[in-house]
């Protein structure tokens, strides 16, 4: 099967042999009390959830072992589950080192180069005016430079691919910057350092390889998350590069402001211009970054599947419209 849009390819009680590349997988317990694999699969376009039911104990073994980043040929059928399609796993086995694979095809990566972007963010970092804010966002980008080449900005939600953590604070720049073109109450400066700055904790939050594939969360992510992780760092940082504490405690605001709501981790509302700015710049980044993810399996004229990061929409691509 053709690896281009193998999601939008994929028709409901279609049977099919191919290749994936495990993102996640685990045997579980079944309400049945029988063992089943649950996986997610995918490739460079896209994953789908993929089980395979009654299990046997010798099976349980050999599929208990499989890991992000695995790659696996399976005998499927398509199947829907609450809106979504899913795959019904018939026969299962790891790839051999013969097989033709090739793993460009199953990695989800960014659209830019990683090393470009990571250039245009330090080139954005270096012009910000202020010696102490431009000397933070730029010893974060050069410290982290290795890791951001290729680290997600997420396990599963928008940027959830090879250096998407630099692909989301790249396009977050040029809106941010065409901002303050346009409401001059807005200090470039710290719309620049904010944006580099709001995330820069998922690097310790989530684990990751370098294939931008994520197993799980941290142990200090998981117990404090990237905002409260990224407080602590700006005050590590703070002496160090010569924050003022009126600049050190504006920072820390817009990291822990940036998601607005209590329920999604921000303990304050923003309370400055910059910081407002910064959350509406990071949920329309990644609200279209949704809507393009979806739409690219989706053919003119036609909608996608419900996308739950999305208030559980279904979305329309215009007939007019061409798959670029």
């Amino acid at each position: 099967m053709s690896k281009e849009f193998f999601v939008n390819a994929l028709q409901t009680d279609e049977e099919f042999t191919d290749f994936f590349m495990v993102k996640a997988a685990s045997v579980r317990t079944g309400s049945n009390k029988k063992l089943y694999f649950d996986a997610m699969l995918g490739d460079r376009t896209g994953e789908i959830n993929a089980k395979k039911w009654d299990v046997s104990d010798d099976e349980a073994i050999v599929l208990g072992t499989l890991r992000e980043g695995d790659m696996v040929k399976i005998r499927a059928g398509v199947t829907e589950w609450n809106g979504a399609r899913q795959l019904r796993i018939q026969r299962i086995r790891v790839a051999g080192v013969n097989d033709p694979v090739e793993m460009t095809d199953y990695i989800k990566a960014a659209p830019e180069d990683p090393k470009e972007m990571h250039a245009y963010i330090l080139d954005r970092a270096k012009s910000i005016s202020d010696p102490a804010l431009r000397k933070i966002a730029v010893k974060f980008l050069e410290d982290n430079e290795e890791r951001l080449l290729y680290y997600p900005a997420a396990m599963r939600n928008h940027h959830a691919e090879q250096a998407g953590l630099l692909w989301h604070i790249k396009r977050m720049l040029m809106l941010g910057e065409l901002a303050c073109g346009v409401y001059t109450i807005l200090d470039r400066d710290w719309v620049v350092c904010g944006v580099i700055l709001h995330d820069m904790e998922k690097l310790n939050e989530i684990q990751s390889n370098e294939l931008g594939i994520s197993p799980g969360y941290s142990f200090e992510g998981k117990l404090l998350g990237h905002i409260a992780q990224g407080v602590k760092a700006v005050e590590t940082m703070a002496g160090e590069c010569g924050l003022t504490d009126e600049q050190k405690t504006m920072l820390e605001h817009m990291i822990l402001s940036h998601h607005y709501e209590p329920e999604y981790g921000s303990p304050v509302r923003p309370m400055f211009p910059e910081a407002e700015l910064l959350h509406y710049l990071d949920i329309l980044d990644a609200n279209m970054f949704d809507f393009e993810d979806a739409l690219s399996a989706v053919g003119p004229g036609s909608f996608s599947e419900r996308v739950r990061t999305l208030d559980n929409r279904m979305l329309y691509k215009p007939s007019s419209k061409e798959d670029k």
